[in-house]
């Protein structure tokens, strides 16, 4: 096997080497992908201007139950008057860390912006981010949906993937109970079962208390504690809320108990896929 095929690019006939689609790169470009989109509270927003210039500016992300990135954007603001002209756009997510910033994972996803008026957008948002409750009602201010047209990965060193939309996103067939049931749940697991919050964000590789759970959706739970975030996974993926149920208690007993809980031998939550 060629030295590109395994660090995850294409060498064409000429030129410079190309990322491979995510179903062939040597690695999790799936659940690497979903991770940053998950765990990335804020990113670069790309917009095209009036002069067909590209302008780039810092704005909050959150996510909704499928994955789309979510915005709430002022429009006062340049790159807001830039998406009601015209909404192709883009948005980098990456989460940095120690030494080298272009050591650590980064996405990109491209797409078109639009204003959505969906309570659920609204309620995931302020979720993600309780401050923006004190702005949120201003007549100027309105939350922005970015529905994926293509992402490009960049997983580290010579660890590069593109992305479909439906790599990037869930499909939430058959799984609307778990939408409809997220308010509840999320509500019942604050109130009542703080310990294991923080068992699941442990087992994620996050530790320390005070964690909240700001979102879950068919496939894991989104975790906050001040500025930090912890995405989990459950063992598999659940359609109804019997399977929630009936997964969290089980990672949670897994967990008191020192075992790892698995499906198919994979791990049931991590900080480094999702």
């Amino acid at each position: 096997m060629a030295m590109a095929e395994t660090l995850g690019v294409s060498e064409g006939p000429r030129g410079p080497a190309r990322p491979l689609p995510a179903a062939e790169a040597p690695f999790d470009a799936v659940g690497l992908a979903r991770l940053l989109l998950r765990g990335t509270r804020s990113g670069a927003l790309a917009t095209v201007d009036g002069e067909s210039m590209p302008f780039a500016s810092l704005v909050t992300i959150a996510t909704d139950a499928d994955g789309t990135p979510l915005m709430l954007l002022s429009r006062l603001s340049a790159h807001t008057r830039n998406l009601l002209a015209d909404p192709r756009c883009s948005l980098l997510f990456s989460q940095g860390g120690k030494g080298d910033p272009l050591a650590h994972p980064r996405l990109t996803v491209v797409g078109r912006a639009a204003q959505t008026g969906e309570t659920r957008a609204r309620e995931r948002f302020l979720a993600r981010h309780p401050k923006a409750k004190l702005y949120a009602d201003f007549p100027d201010f309105a939350f922005f949906a970015l529905a994926p047209e293509a992402g490009h990965l960049n997983g580290g060193f010579a660890k590069a993937a593109t992305l479909t939309p439906s790599e990037l996103l869930l499909d939430l067939a058959g799984r609307e109970a778990i939408v409809a049931g997220e308010a509840g749940a999320v509500a019942h697991m604050n109130a009542d079962h703080a310990d294991a919050l923080a068992l699941y964000a442990a087992a994620a590789g996050e530790n320390g208390a005070s964690w909240r759970l700001s979102g879950l959706d068919p496939e894991g739970m989104d975790l906050m504690a001040g500025d930090r975030t912890a995405r989990v996974l459950y063992p598999e993926p659940v359609a109804d809320m019997g399977g929630l149920r009936r997964s969290l208690a089980a990672m949670a007993a897994q967990a008191r108990s020192g075992a790892e809980p698995a499906a198919d031998g994979g791990p049931a939550g991590d900080s480094t896929r999702a």
